[in-house]
């Protein structure tokens, strides 16, 4: 289960867009939510145990502003159900922060997780998503595409990702297209990731495409 969304606007503000997109498929999660969005310059996150109409209030989404992010809403297969299992998962590496969103499960996580403690690195959750973000971290040099091909390289499973910087968000599917991942636009030239057509339906957007198997979409 789990949803998430990417939404890219031009000049607006795209946390209501965000959040009635996780509305829209709070079906696929309803044990916590959240959402991240950049300015261009940083990233701010939200996100909290329970309901989309819950935790995220009028205020809350008044204080997230920027033109591009992503949002998840979580159903708990790897890792229990609490706090510090919420997504999106934020980090920093390189002084950029990367924001991180993901539906699905590793098969080789624990095997990686072993690899990267090994290697110092500290984990705050059990979720193969933190492993995710931390490999991706491992080979970000500088160019953030590289990384997410190295990544897909090392994890093996079934995952759609959404993956948020200062300047980009990106979209991926895993090389079998176990999970769905939906590439939508509207006419004021918003581009939309989405688990599902109702996430694209609601903000009323045109469903272009599937993201083919193993494709990494940047905006």
């Amino acid at each position: 289960m789990c949803g998430v969304v990417g939404i890219y606007s031009k000049d607006k503000d795209i946390s209501k867009q965000l959040y009635y997109s996780l509305y829209s498929i709070q079906h696929r999660g309803q044990e916590s939510c959240g959402m991240a969005i950049s300015n261009g310059e940083e990233i701010n996150y939200y996100k909290d145990m329970g309901l989309v109409g819950d935790v995220f209030t009028p205020k809350k989404l008044e204080k997230l502003k920027g033109n591009m992010g992503i949002a998840h809403v979580r159903y708990s297969t790897a890792g229990g159900s609490n706090f510090a299992n919420c997504q999106p998962l934020v980090g920093s590496v390189r002084k950029r922060r990367i924001a991180l969103a993901h539906n699905g499960n590793l098969v080789n996580a624990q095997t990686l997780k072993d690899m990267l403690e090994e290697d110092g690195y500290m984990f705050t959750s059990n979720t193969d998503t933190e492993v995710i973000l931390y490999i991706l971290a491992r080979y970000y040099t500088g160019n953030i595409v590289e990384a997410v091909k190295l990544t897909m390289d090392q994890i093996k499973g079934a995952y759609s990702l959404v993956i948020l910087t200062d300047q980009e968000l990106i979209a991926v599917r895993d090389p079998h297209g176990f999970r769905p991942l939906l590439l939508g636009k509207r006419d004021n030239g918003e581009y939309i990731f989405a688990s599902e057509n109702c996430e694209i339906d609601i903000l009323g957007g045109e469903f272009i495409r599937d993201l083919e198997p193993g494709e990494i979409v940047v905006i």
